[in-house]
């Protein structure tokens, strides 16, 4: 069983994970209380499902961008487990996650919100039917950053304002498209299936050297 965690932003989330299925997900919004709130949630979840801590065979945990707090008590969680229970770690980026669910169907724009009027964004294409890259790297910036960056037909997932998504809309047209409300929930089901994908062919992560990826404004 791999166990995901996210704590990347205001929403927390969990998941088990046993390699065919999902055995159990949660989401919630956590706001600034992941230290107090996540642990027992893990409790609960191995419990119900009756799963015990020797069961686990690997942790994934969102490694940003996202809240530089949220981003610590997430990892720090992951390699405690990971130390604990001598089993590999497995850091996926937020964005990638984000934005998995849709990026195998069109052009995607992944978003979460970073503070300040910024946001932290990345794009992604198909590479085929079934598969997709990101283009470029991981970004912090404005909207007007964001809007910059669109060229083609593109569906924007993730944390937006109704006033958000209504500017995007304004500048873009028909170029900008956008997930329901339910598709823009970050779903830790999808970090987990990501984090089992990696365990399943070798490719962990060293506890010790692990650490979250932060985004700095250019010049700063």
């Amino acid at each position: 069983m791999l166990l995901a965690i996210d704590t990347a932003t205001r929403y927390a989330g969990l998941a088990l994970h046993d390699g065919d299925r999902v055995v159990v997900e949660m989401v919630w919004q956590a706001g600034y209380h992941h230290s107090r709130q996540v642990p027992p949630v893990i409790e609960e979840a191995l419990r119900c499902t009756g799963t015990a801590p020797a069961d686990l065979v690997a942790v994934g945990v969102a490694l940003g961008p996202g809240s530089f707090t949220g981003l610590r008590i997430g990892l720090s969680l992951g390699k405690g487990l990971a130390w604990a229970l001598n089993i590999p770690i497995l850091g996926v980026p937020t964005l990638d996650i984000t934005a998995a669910p849709h990026a195998g169907q069109e052009s995607v724009c992944a978003i979460i919100q970073a503070g300040r009027g910024r946001f932290a964004f990345a794009l992604y294409a198909p590479a085929d039917q079934e598969t997709w890259k990101r283009l470029g790297e991981y970004q912090l910036g404005t909207l007007d950053d964001v809007m910059a960056s669109v060229h083609v037909p593109t569906r924007f997932v993730g944390e937006l304002s109704a006033q958000e998504r209504a500017r995007l809309r304004e500048h873009l047209g028909e170029l900008a498209r956008f997930a329901s409300s339910a598709q823009n929930v970050r779903r830790p089901a999808v970090l987990a299936e990501l984090a089992w994908q990696r365990w399943h062919s070798g490719d962990v992560d060293d506890p010790a050297t692990l650490s979250p990826i932060y985004l700095h404004v250019p010049g700063a």
